[in-house]
């Protein structure tokens, strides 16, 4: 598709859509996440995009991958080797983007990417996205941006939900029988609660033999997965200028790959990959009932991840990897006048990896090796005009490995009013990102020479730094009809990519090669963000957004591979006549993709449309159906630089019971 037709067809969609993410009360959602401080999404100075729990009900979710697959501009990749998922937002890839649950970090399970598949849903009030380098605000690892989930508080009185659905791949099913449940999954939670006290327990699992067009052959290119989760909340409010929150959670996934000819000629092998994580966390909010409020919360999480291969030989390569991190953050927020509000916070965080193969430490020695931060924020909102709000914030980290490294970053956002109903507003940000080489880049060999490769660490690695310029405009006509343009620049300097170590290489005889983490000079991405809206009535909305992105590579002057030119979302939420039955369609468009820019090798682009049915029987019980991908659209495995969906096209249904009210 050319890049005048998808520019004409976004404007045409744009002037008459709203974006689902944007519906009714959508402006006045509150969110946190760009200043740590309640905003509406109208009036935060840091442009954020939010996925609500309606969508996500409305949508069917069944975890984050699936939350996020609609929000205009982010891209969503395949874990490659894993049946997972990562994201990029503004060109830069999911290692500098920066997953947070409740404002504290998630642990990788790759690299530095977090598989937001392995996320479930439960108990989500909303999904924060914000874009650009935001590392005066968060720290090390956001130069992309964030995406924090918000869970729910515990809700007074007793409830309870549960819901279960099942689908299948039809002709792509393993078993090869077309109407097979291929995959399933079911979620359930109960609550009490009341002024003071509240406790929930929640679980989900979710199962997917995989996805085979030839299940008479030995690969299967959608692999099979088993995911369960379970997680208890406690709630105390002592007071009403106080609060405690304690989570504890559980989850676990046990996946299954199956290769057919690898290099070297090894045919029909496979890999099994067994994850469990243990996350506990403690947060409070206390206030004098005069302005001044404080936030702080412990974590401490520990990832086990076990892999081992295996073909008609035997078993071989038994990996295992055990990371652990603790953080203790916390801030006081305080007004200064009339006009300021002031926040100072800190972050204490320790990390610790140790990884073995067949018994052997796979580190640079057999020694944990382990990373320690500390980090001081300051943060200014200054109110310097009725329709004026200024941001400036610098963060200042000590990082055991990197020494010392400052960010600062400044925002603003300037309203106007006709007061005739059309309200516009101005959005601009600069602020300055930084990521230190974590320990896997750093200490690992991760020796995969069954599969050709070897990556090596590099203890000489330099921290990434980056500055992200955002500048963006906007309106609404009585929150009904609104639209908004974001244009952004990203620089990054010491990008860490993994490059071919030609030396080592070629010292080898056995045809692996030899790859090793290294600093690039210099990329940059830049582009536009657009989104559109109108609310037509109760129950009608229509939406779009569109992304053009452009990427270099400084030093060779190519663009940076993966990253689509053009992206458009869509959407109609409608409903039906019939008392109680709604429906949704989703539609996303990417354009191809460089798969490797030096030689020109590209991916195709597609389009994919998703249809949703929900049927509120009754006032307790709701019926569910979709299809997703009904265009088909989907990679032709016999080709390596195709990289359009793994899956095709999914027919499923399921029901939700409430007890206890919503």
């Amino acid at each position: 598709m050319s890049s005048v037709y998808l520019f004409s067809l976004t404007v045409a969609v744009c002037l008459a859509t709203s974006a689902p993410l944007h519906a009714a009360g959508y402006l006045d959602e509150l969110v946190v996440t760009g200043t740590r401080s309640e905003r509406t999404v109208l009036d935060t100075p840091v442009r954020t995009e939010v996925v609500t729990a309606r969508e996500i009900e409305k949508t069917h979710a069944r975890n984050l991958k699936e939350a996020l697959i609609n929000v205009p501009g982010l891209q969503l990749r395949e874990i490659h080797g894993k049946p997972g998922y990562e994201v990029w937002l503004q060109g830069i890839d999911a290692d500098r983007v920066l997953v947070l649950v409740d404002g504290l970090p998630v642990t990788a399970t790759t690299g530095s990417s977090v598989d937001v598949s392995q996320l479930s849903v439960l108990d989500i009030e909303r999904i924060e996205v914000v874009k650009g380098a935001v590392s005066a605000q968060y720290g090390s690892a956001a130069m992309g941006g964030v995406v924090n989930v918000i869970t729910r508080k515990v809700a007074t009185g007793i409830k309870g939900n549960f819901s279960a659905d099942l689908g299948s791949y039809g002709d792509q099913n393993p078993s090869g029988e077309k109407w097979d449940s291929a995959r399933y999954s079911g979620r359930a939670a109960v609550s009490a609660g009341n002024e003071q006290w509240g406790v929930r327990a929640s679980g989900s699992t979710q199962h997917s033999d995989g996805i085979d067009p030839e299940p008479e052959t030995w690969a299967r290119p959608g692999d099979e997965y088993d995911r369960n989760d379970a997680t208890m909340r406690v709630d105390w409010r002592p007071s009403a200028n106080n609060a405690l929150s304690w989570t504890g959670s559980v989850f676990d996934e046990r996946s299954s790959s199956r290769f057919s000819t690898l290099p070297g000629g090894t045919i029909n092998q496979g890999k099994e990959e067994d994850v469990r994580r243990l996350r506990a966390t403690l947060a409070g909010d206390h206030g004098n009932g005069e302005g001044m409020r404080g936030h702080w919360a412990l974590l401490h999480e520990q990832l086990d991840d076990d892999t081992s291969k295996y073909s008609a030989t035997g078993r071989f390569d038994n990996r295992q990897a055990d990371i652990s991190m603790s953080q203790a953050s916390g801030h006081i927020e305080s007004a200064v006048g009339e006009a300021h509000s002031l926040q100072l916070g800190v972050d204490i965080r320790r990390e610790t990896l140790e990884q073995f193969k067949d018994g052997m430490s796979e580190l640079a020695s057999d020694e944990k090796f382990s990373r320690e931060g500390y980090e001081l924020w300051v943060q200014d909102t200054w109110f310097a005009l009725d329709n004026l709000e200024v941001v400036t914030g610098l963060r200042g980290q000590k990082d055991s490995d990197f020494d010392y490294h400052l960010a600062p970053k400044i925002n603003a956002r300037l309203g106007f009013e006709d007061r005739k109903g059309f309200d516009s507003f101005i959005r601009a940000g600069v602020g300055t990102g930084y990521r230190v080489a974590n320990l896997k880049e750093r200490h690992y060999r991760f020796d995969h020479s069954q599969l050709g490769y070897i990556v090596n660490g590099n203890p000489q690695l330099e921290p990434e730094s980056s500055i992200s310029y955002q500048l963006g405009f906007g309106g609404h006509f009585e929150k009904a009809l609104w639209f908004e343009v974001n244009g952004f620049f990203n620089d990054i300097d010491d990008l860490v990519q993994t490059e071919i170590d030609q030396t080592a290489t070629d010292a080898r005889t056995d045809n692996v090669v030899i790859y090793r983490y290294n600093n690039i000079e210099q990329a940059r991405t830049w582009g536009v963000e657009s989104t559109a809206g109108w609310q037509i009535t109760d129950g009608w909305r229509l939406s779009a957004g569109y992304t053009w992105t452009e990427t270099e590579d400084v030093a060779s002057g190519n663009e940076l591979n993966r990253r689509p030119q053009h992206q458009l979302q869509a959407s109609i939420d409608g409903l039906t006549g019939i008392e109680g039955l709604s429906w949704s369609l989703r539609a996303r468009n990417q354009s191809s993709e460089y798969v490797d820019a030096a030689t020109g090798s590209k991916s195709p682009g597609h389009t994919a449309l998703d249809l949703k049915l929900n049927y509120q029987l009754f006032p307790e019980l709701q019926l569910f159906a979709g299809a997703d991908n009904l265009t088909d659209s989907q990679r032709d495995f016999s080709d390596p630089d195709d990289f359009r969906p793994v899956a095709g096209r999914f027919l499923y249904t399921g029901f939700s019971l409430t007890l206890g009210g919503q």
